[in-house]
């Protein structure tokens, strides 16, 4: 099976967060976001480039959980996908994009954090074996026998 991919998107937030509610009742976070550009120089140094500024959504428990983690300015990485829209202001119809995020976190090159590692309330380690895939079957391991089971390259060997 092939490995199923998705765009990603890295930048930092660059508005205060919002959470609100789809008029089907999702949690819906929303944020513009700043997308860092360089430019190679012919020497190899790199040029900062002025950041360019985009719309960042996500749905219902991502949604909540991102507006829990995430304040301005922090940096992120988010994987999804980029969604066309149109809109219209002053009589004229406007293009525009926005990136839907099915995961965000802290960007790790760029954030200082701890992981809290321990169980969140509630969690029973019913619920964490629950959560987990059912593993493979193990196959039995050969049994182990003091004799080769093919002839070594030692007894092989052909004297000249």
């Amino acid at each position: 099976m092939s490995i199923q991919t998705q765009q990603s998107l890295t930048g930092f937030i660059a508005t205060e967060p919002q959470l609100t509610t789809t008029s089907k009742g999702q949690a819906r976070f929303y944020a513009r976001v700043g997308v860092r550009h360089q430019r190679e120089e012919p020497d190899g140094t790199m040029t900062d480039l002025e950041p360019t500024f985009h719309h960042l959504v996500l749905f219902r428990a991502a949604a909540k959980r991102a507006h829990a983690l995430l304040v301005k300015d922090d940096s992120f990485v988010a994987s999804g996908r980029v969604h066309p829209f149109t809109y219209e202001r002053d009589g004229k119809t406007i293009r525009d994009e926005e990136f839907i995020a099915a995961a965000i976190g802290h960007d790790s090159l760029r954030t200082r954090y701890d992981v809290d590692r321990s169980r969140r309330a509630g969690q029973t380690v019913e619920a964490d074996a629950a959560e987990r895939p059912t593993p493979r079957p193990r196959r039995k391991p050969a049994p182990i026998s003091d004799t080769p089971r093919r002839p070594s390259a030692e007894s092989t060997a052909v004297a000249l």
